[in-house]
């Protein structure tokens, strides 16, 4: 009986715990001004300095002001829904720049192409905490393995060299 209770108030925390998940709306749950430190690591040295994330409404129910904070410098961007149900957003870095962006399991993703460098973002949502990630490679750095063939085919990789994390707090809703 003793492990009947435990198997079921496992079952109700976990059934719990999903329904939960899927209740949650992005963006309109993670709206806020988020702030830390954003690391810099690259092969010669580590950097750190002040980031700040806004999130927050516009008179639109579809855009919604992204606004990236570094060393107190604000870069103001837009993330526009093109599909809710698919995930699908755009950055709009309002110059005529328009990065594709996914959205799975509470996590923006965006890939992209810029003056030969590859850069990848990650912000990943939690309550009140946002990781934030961007690996960048430059594209000419790019590696070849494989042999070209059918079962082994060539294998392109691009070494990164830099990375930049944050672990940011939600300050404010």
């Amino acid at each position: 009986m003793k492990n009947f209770f435990l198997f079921c108030s496992l079952f109700l925390l976990i059934f719990t715990s999903v329904a939960q998940e899927k209740n949650t709306s992005f963006p309109n749950d993670f709206l806020g001004v988020y702030k830390g430190t954003l690391v810099i690591s690259t092969s010669k040295s580590t950097k750190e300095i002040p980031m700040e994330f806004h999130l927050t409404k516009t008179d639109s129910i579809h855009r919604f002001n992204y606004i990236l904070s570094y060393n107190g410098q604000p870069r103001n961007y837009t993330l526009i829904v093109k599909d809710l149900e698919k995930g699908i957003y755009e950055v709009d870095e309002n110059n005529g720049i328009i990065l594709p962006s996914k959205l799975a399991n509470k996590t923006l993703y965006s890939f992209f192409e810029v003056q030969d460098n590859f850069l990848s973002s990650r912000l990943a949502f939690s309550k009140n905490q946002l990781d934030f990630e961007i690996l960048f490679t430059a594209t000419k750095n790019k590696t070849t393995t494989g042999k070209g063939t059918k079962e082994i085919p060539f294998v392109y990789g691009y070494p990164i060299s830099v990375v930049q994390k944050a672990i940011l707090k939600r300050e404010s809703h």
